[in-house]
């Protein structure tokens, strides 16, 4: 199999490593002199060996370093029985550091172990040999040749390790920040659909309904009357949208914040939906009070179950009942059921989603379905004791 093309930085200390340690031969320096008890092969050539070697080794510091690692290893043991080269030397610390820093890690921890044993051996054998202070250079120059290049590769590994592990938590963190605002956008736009829909489908449902008795009773005093009602709820309906509108724009300075609905307000409910022609009873008993978000909520299922019951209900009594047991609050509306003659609003069925949504936000109940001759909605919201009192 063919090895991978070297990278252009290796090219380059290949070829600068090569002509370094042609210059030195050709200047005649050398590491050792010809007379050394060492050196079996004296003279130029034998030098040019080892140092070709190393800088083909050196084309393969980064694609295949342990190859590069063995072969350098083995030129560097024929450079020490010649004269030697500078070059050579400098050549095998850089495969060295390239095997530890590029090589796998099982790889870069043994080169590890191995250079500090041998470090370790070159400084006590010959001391334990000859006895003189000299000897020691010997680990001296391993150390500074095998050890010292694996341990900087170490530490140079390490901190580009450290390195990706950051730049990945920052992406995975930049992922989840990204997903978090997605949430946030989804649940926002969620939210603002069910408060435009409570708000205005009340006043809209009333508008269609009458304007269709409007167009099919040929009567000036009920089109008169339908016509009342259709501007009542259109101004009604402007004002909620312009309320909504002035919210999502957060204008602040000079425009107060509009209170959201309470319980308090479902008189008033319960009459606009007697205006719009409904038969509605309000029965409720909730003493203490009741947390902000429960109120807004039960007040906005009040509001889109009256709203059902103007477009879909058969003439009848509708009941809106609310009461407190057992730390909950119960919401419950029903509408006669049945087939309806006369004018109809079409539905789209948002407003029970809508307000099952709104129940299961406050860890509530939710329930809408033909109990009988009647439809019922009934919702429980968890109102703790402290917040009751």
């Amino acid at each position: 199999m063919a090895l991978p093309r070297p990278h252009r930085f290796d090219v380059y200390i290949a070829a600068g490593g090569l002509l370094g340690g042609l210059l030195l031969v050709g200047i005649g320096l050398s590491t050792r002199p010809a007379d050394d008890p060492i050196t079996l092969f004296d003279g130029t050539w034998p030098v040019l060996v080892p140092l070709t070697v190393l800088a083909g080794c050196e084309l393969l510091r980064r694609t295949a370093p342990r190859t590069a690692l063995l072969t350098g290893t083995a030129a560097i043991c024929a450079d020490i029985v010649t004269q030697g080269n500078l070059a050579t030397i400098l050549m095998f610390t850089d495969v060295v550091y390239a095997a530890v820093l590029y090589g796998p890690l099982a790889s870069a921890r043994r080169i590890q172990w191995i250079s500090g044993l041998l470090t370790v051996a070159g400084t006590l054998v010959p001391f334990a040999m000859w006895r003189t202070a000299e000897s020691l250079l010997i680990g001296v120059v391993v150390g500074v040749v095998a050890y010292g290049p694996a341990a900087t590769g170490w530490i140079v590994r390490n901190h580009r390790d450290a390195a990706e592990a950051a730049r990945l938590r920052a992406e995975q963190t930049a992922l989840l920040a990204e997903i978090d605002r997605a949430q946030a956008v989804t649940a926002e736009r969620a939210r603002m659909a069910r408060e435009l829909h409570d708000m205005v489908a009340n006043h809209l449902s009333a508008i269609a309904i009458h304007s269709t008795a409007a167009l099919s009773i040929d009567e000036p005093a009920t089109s008169t009357q339908a016509l009342t009602v259709i501007r009542e709820n259109s101004v009604a309906g402007l004002a909620e949208m312009r309320r909504l509108i002035g919210i999502l724009r957060d204008a602040g300075g000079d425009t107060e914040p509009a209170a959201a609905p309470t319980l308090d307000g479902l008189a008033a409910l319960v009459d606009g939906a007697r205006a719009n022609g409904l038969d509605v009873r309000l029965d409720t008993d909730h003493h203490g009070r009741v947390p902000a978000p429960v109120e807004l909520a039960a007040y906005r299922i009040v509001q889109e179950s009256l709203t059902n019951a103007l477009k879909h209900a058969c003439p009848g009594l509708v009941t809106v009942a609310l009461g407190r047991r057992d730390g909950l609050l119960d919401v419950r509306v029903t509408s006669p059921y049945g087939h309806r003659d006369g004018p109809r609003a079409p539905g789209s069925g948002a407003g029970l989603a809508g307000m099952r949504e709104r129940a299961a936000l406050l860890g509530g109940t939710f329930q809408a379905g033909p109990q009988g001759a009647l439809w019922a909605v009934q919702a429980t919201f968890p109102v703790s004791e402290g917040e009751s009192e």
